[in-house]
């Protein structure tokens, strides 16, 4: 458990990189329903270790946003998202949760937990994520017509470019 601040630190930073320099130029449509916005940024989320207290979750994803916010010119829409994410994280780790329970000492990983589970983890959190920050983005019920369709839009891009990535590295914590 010792390594799991430095490995974090690295996600953290290559995963801001990563959001910022490659996936912030892909994002197609900016008006109109069918504005398509990859967000792979919540994947450090999605890995945080299990034990990491919600203090520190806390912080440290309104830090990713609050950054990503920054680069994107976008002040506060991303921090909100990501706070919201990681507070709501433990509901779909509870509703996912393996008969045999979780060993808190580790990140929940597609090596430690397999590529069903994994998917079926990072599928929730995104697209909460995402509905959430376009939701932000809106800040009305008048469009959700429009949220939705952001959502289905932005949803199947994001989760195809993080299964790359954890294809990729397979962390393991």
């Amino acid at each position: 458990m010792t390594n799991a601040i430095p490995i974090n630190i690295a996600r953290f930073i290559g995963l801001f990189l990563l959001q910022v320099l490659f996936f912030k130029p892909l994002s197609w449509g900016w008006e109109g329903p069918f504005y398509i916005n990859v967000i792979i940024y919540p994947l450090f989320i999605i890995l945080l270790p299990l034990r990491t207290p919600m203090p520190a979750a806390l912080i440290s994803s309104f830090a990713m946003g609050i950054l990503v916010d920054a680069a994107y010119n976008s002040w506060g829409v991303h921090a909100a998202a990501s706070v919201l994410t990681v507070y709501l994280r433990p509901l779909p780790l509870k509703w996912l949760q393996p008969r045999d329970g979780y060993n808190v000492n580790h990140s929940p990983t597609k090596k430690r937990m397999g590529w069903q589970w994994f998917l079926a983890y990072s599928g929730i959190v995104i697209a909460f994520h995402l509905f959430v920050y376009f939701s932000l983005d809106a800040f009305s019920p008048v469009y959700l017509k429009s949220i939705l369709l952001k959502t289905l839009y932005s949803f199947p891009l994001s989760m195809f470019f993080i299964v790359i990535l954890i294809a990729i590295f397979n962390p393991e914590d």
